[in-house]
């Protein structure tokens, strides 16, 4: 009995060993660190949305303008670490704590359906591989998000991924998304814009930043009420962003949200709202105390 565990374990072993091989091997040719002097172009995530676009007869445009960070708008880059990656500039590229609580939840949902990717792993996933959630894939952007780690900086990992998500059906980056959702360059959205657009980030082409549902308005709370705590917007404009007079009494964040060891803030944000199988980025766990998500060099 035990010869026998100890053979299947063997195999396992090795059947692992091999697909790390391989996915190296499928990886490698990908110049990762040429991008730190020139812009990606077009991702596979774009190719992707127009094979399907091509595929369902449908007409497909696209619009991205690459522009540097500095030509983004401070509160926009705040909120987005806020809603999808609070210790970005903490991490070597992976959120442990993240990773074991999607493995988690997928367990409990026999599927997967959260992949606790960090903005290093999206980029990679949006830059360079199909969007099915499969462990193959992940294997091969968790190697990715290494290599991205190694050869960049923290501060143009953010660059690329700001100028390369998407933001709505045929809108790629943040200066597309500005000009197509409210009508300004990045670098002029002011504070309210700025926490939509990072609030509708987990599915972009369902969730709209100008007309949003009850669920994004719950996360605009969230990411404002998380920022103002930081600092990182005056009362004022987090009255703003949420639609709120001056002189009306700002909500209070639903504590049901947290965990009661997480309060008052902790944490990312899809880790307090829960699970949704439709959201394109993880739900790392809440973490014991804030990150420092002030832009600054690695």
């Amino acid at each position: 009995m035990g010869r026998n565990l100890l053979r299947a374990c063997a195999v396992l072993l090795g059947l692992l060993l091999l697909l790390v091989v391989v996915a190296l091997a499928r990886v490698a040719p990908i110049d990762v660190g040429g991008l730190a002097r020139r812009d990606p172009g077009r991702s596979a995530l774009m190719r992707e949305r127009e094979r399907e676009a091509r595929e369902q007869g449908q007409p497909y445009h696209e619009a991205r303008h690459p522009v540097t960070l500095d030509h983004i708008a401070h509160h926009l880059r705040e909120a987005v670490l806020v809603a999808e990656d609070d210790k970005f500039f903490t991490h070597d590229g992976f959120d442990w704590a993240g990773i074991r609580d999607a493995a988690r939840r997928d367990l409990t949902a026999h599927k997967m359906v959260r992949g606790g990717s960090t903005i290093t792993q999206q980029l990679a996933k949006n830059l360079w591989l199909e969007s099915s959630r499969t462990p193959w894939r992940k294997l091969e952007e968790m190697l990715l998000a290494v290599r991205l780690e190694r050869a960049l900086t923290k501060r143009r990992i953010l660059e690329l991924y700001l100028n390369t998500i998407e933001w709505g059906d045929g809108v790629y980056g943040i200066d597309a998304a500005a000009r197509h959702w409210f009508g300004v360059g990045a670098g002029s959205l002011d504070a309210g814009q700025s926490v939509r657009l990072a609030a509708v980030i987990i599915n972009p082409r369902l969730f709209s930043p100008v007309a949003p549902n009850q669920r994004i308005q719950h996360r605009i709370q969230l990411i404002a009420s998380r920022m103002r705590r930081r600092g990182a917007i005056s009362e004022n404009e987090y009255r703003t962003a949420l639609g709120l007079p001056a002189a009306a009494p700002a909500p209070e964040v639903d504590s049901t949200l947290f965990a009661p060891q997480d309060l008052p803030d902790a944490g990312r944000i899809d880790a307090q709202e829960g699970t949704a199988a439709e959201d394109s980025a993880g739900a790392p766990e809440a973490e014991p105390a804030p990150a420092d998500t002030s832009i600054a060099p690695r």
